[in-house]
């Protein structure tokens, strides 16, 4: 086993159910921290399984990070016929804390049987109104209060169960009028109105080990440039007001908010205080692009990185068959 020292400060996708050639001997070079899975890289339980052995092997860390956008509603890349379907974010925060933390459990159960150890979630954005529908019904509530409860709620379910939770989109993606996956959102609202609502979920479970940060820009913070690559934001309000000090990513370098070549994204990225870089669409010559400006993983980075995956050993014991029935049951009345 290699250790995580060698270790690069990016996560990868790939293009299959299967590694291709190209791919093994690319991960076997390159030794990123960790890799990402979407619907194109699922099939049956045992299949996926294979998969993240294989993309463990390239790299030789038993614990590598894993990772997979599992909200529930229409964010969930494992599903039907093989896993449950889970409930949207807005049903999750109506629903109560106690079925939250249960459902995010159940989430966990399956993740992990497949071996996947992080799950992109919760979603801590709150929306207002005439912002754009990306976040819509998978934000918990509208309101700070009600986002902050469940998604402490649905985090604990998610640690309890072997997965570390992703905290996203850091400082907050809820006031965007347009979907950040096809340009760069604007946000224009003053920093009392940011702070007062945008950031409080983040700054409440800013304790948590792992977040995602937002491809928007915060007019009122930096004019120039969007909370993935400024240093104002990232220092003044993610590591200052918020407070926290755990790993830190981007969102998905190849989304079209950003713009310039992929080298370029992630010198960008770097420069602005991300930790590690995230790269999804399995494309090999963007990843190229993407590896030629990213670092190993060294430094703050690196005990921020450890510091995770140490909280990976806390698991519970768990009667799987009786929590399902009780949450199926419970989602029928609700």
């Amino acid at each position: 086993m290699t250790s995580a020292s060698d270790a690069r400060a990016v996560i990868l996708g790939c293009s299959g159910t299967t590694l291709t050639p190209e791919e093994t001997a690319f991960f076997r070079d390159v030794r990123p921290w960790g890799f990402i899975l979407f619907k194109r890289n699922i099939g049956t339980p045992d299949a996926v399984r294979a998969l993240t052995a294989s993309l463990r092997e390239t790299v030789g860390r038993a614990d590598a990070p894993i990772l997979i956008d599992q909200e529930g509603g229409r964010v969930q890349r494992m599903g039907p016929p093989h896993w449950p379907k889970y409930p949207a974010g807005r049903r999750v925060g109506a629903l109560g804390t106690d079925l939250a933390r249960l459902g995010a459990r159940l989430m966990a159960q399956d993740l992990a049987e497949v071996g996947i150890n992080v799950d992109c979630a919760p979603m801590l954005d709150v929306p207002v109104a005439g912002s754009d529908d990306i976040v819509g019904d998978r934000a918990f509530g509208t309101d700070p209060g009600t986002v902050i409860a469940t998604g402490r709620a649905v985090a604990e379910g998610l640690l309890a169960g072997g997965v570390l939770p992703v905290i996203k989109h850091m400082p907050g993606h809820g006031r965007a009028t347009c979907d950040s996956h096809l340009d760069l959102p604007v946000v224009a609202a003053d920093r009392q109105s940011l702070s007062a609502s945008d950031f409080r979920p983040f700054r409440a479970l800013a304790d948590l080990p792992l977040a995602m940060s937002a491809h928007v820009v915060f007019t009122a913070i930096d004019p120039e440039r969007p909370a993935t690559l400024s240093p104002t934001v990232i220092r003044e309000i993610i590591r200052g007001e918020i407070g926290f000090d755990g790993l830190l990513m981007t969102d998905d370098l190849s989304m079209h908010a950003l713009r310039g070549g992929f080298r370029d994204r992630a010198e960008a990225a770097f420069a602005a205080g991300i930790d590690v870089v995230l790269h999804c669409n399995g494309s090999m010559d963007e990843m190229r692009g993407v590896v030629e400006a990213t670092p190993h993983l060294t430094g703050i980075p690196a005990r921020r990185a450890q510091a995770a995956l140490a909280r990976l050993a806390e698991t519970d014991r768990f009667d799987v068959a009786e929590a399902r029935a009780r949450f199926e049951a419970a989602l029928q009345v609700a």
